[in-house]
């Protein structure tokens, strides 16, 4: 097993560090661009290696429904299927129980989905999320749990993390076993537990303690950026995070505006992942270092300025605004490639520039210049 989680930095609570895979070595802190379907919309992998992107993020239930685990399992797992030489981590479908809600139950033994493709019936449980997983041969795999709205009562989400708890044993379990498989997909490959608990501080604590007595590579906070004020959900990750083990590091799920990013760190944790960079481009918005620029706005249709001055991307250094525009308004495939390519290698940059700014003791100085272009009143409005 080729995994391991080195701090080299540390300013206050927040880490820089290395996460060591079976495909390569992650800098952290580390944002991973969101790849659903094997994909990260609208980019090439050559132009996702070339922004600076360590690893890229999966989806389980996605690629279980179309085009099969089992088909890339035959091919050889998913880096060699997508051709992506670099690290993997594919989420265990949990986030779907929360996305899906009209469209599944959840029992004791798993969950049933019924397709948003054609309708059949899909049952997802704690071991065969394991066995997608092993099947796609990621480097870092989720255990399944169960991912609330918000708000949610105490007695609810009580339920809810004793099943999460439940779920987590028994993944495990089927875990080693089939790591210890002498036709392991990827025989390095690791499982991460995850956090649930709401916004109520003794379930996440009592979340926490129990995931850690199950034992894993390293551990998530699951069930936040689900609704609740982003004040709440900065004070519930940053107990959160103090309640896991100071050596492994720590994923934030789908939590991900810059701001998120910068307070999350300060907060101690490590891992990020978020579709707003890509979904928000095809929306015509772009992060920049002046902050939020909406380019479909009217005022840029003569406007010869990159997006973003400070930007080095492909998009800033050939493009203008204006030309930018004309392309969301004629809704060219062009705008929506050329819009992903910057927000990506924004919220990348972002995350180098974190790193540095631990690396020299400077990030208290960095995290307050952050926020007075990029407020959290004016990104959460």
């Amino acid at each position: 097993m080729n995994f391991a989680f080195d701090l080299t930095h540390v300013d206050g609570r927040a880490r820089r560090g290395l996460l060591r895979t079976a495909h390569g070595s992650i800098q952290t802190p580390v944002f991973m661009p969101v790849g659903t379907q094997g994909s990260v919309k609208g980019l090439v992998h050559r132009q996702l290696e070339e922004a600076g992107a360590e690893i890229i993020l999966a989806n389980t239930y996605h690629l279980h429904l179309r085009p099969g685990d089992a088909l890339i399992g035959r091919r050889g797992g998913l880096h060699r299927f997508i051709g992506w030489t670099r690290p993997l981590l594919t989420d265990s479908g949990g986030y779907q129980v929360f996305s899906l809600a009209a469209r599944r139950s959840v029992t004791e033994d798993g969950v049933e989905f019924q397709s948003h493709l054609d309708g059949t019936r899909e049952f997802l449980s704690p071991e065969s999320a394991v066995d997608i997983q092993a099947n796609l041969g990621s480097d870092v795999s989720m255990v399944l749990d169960e991912c609330l709205p918000h708000p949610s009562p105490h007695d609810a989400v009580r339920a809810s993390i004793d099943r999460t708890a439940r779920w987590a044993a028994r993944a495990r379990r089927r875990f080693l076993d089939v790591r210890a498989a002498p036709t392991a997909t990827n025989p390095g490959q690791v499982q991460f537990g995850i956090v649930q608990g709401g916004t109520f501080p003794d379930l996440r604590r009592d979340s926490a303690a129990r995931t850690q007595e199950v034992g894993f590579e390293a551990y998530a906070i699951g069930g936040l950026s689900v609704g609740e004020p982003a004040q709440q959900m900065y004070d519930i990750a940053e107990l959160t995070a103090e309640q896991l083990p100071a050596g492994r590091p720590r994923y934030l799920m789908g939590a991900g505006t810059p701001a998120d990013l910068v307070e999350a760190v300060w907060r101690g944790v490590d891992m990020f992942d978020c579709v707003l960079p890509t979904r928000n481009a095809r929306n015509g918005q772009l992060f920049t270092s002046a902050g939020r620029l909406n380019i479909k706005n009217a005022l840029y249709a003569e406007d010869d300025r990159p997006a973003d001055p400070e930007c080095s991307c492909y998009t800033c250094r050939v493009h203008s605004r204006a030309y930018l525009r004309h392309l969301f308004m004629a809704n060219e495939i062009t705008a929506a490639v050329l819009n992903t390519l910057h927000n990506v290698q924004f919220y990348l940059d972002t995350m180098r520039r974190i790193r540095d700014a631990i690396e020299f003791g400077r990030f208290d100085r960095f995290r307050q210049s952050f926020h007075q272009v990029w407020s959290l009143q004016s990104l959460n409005s």
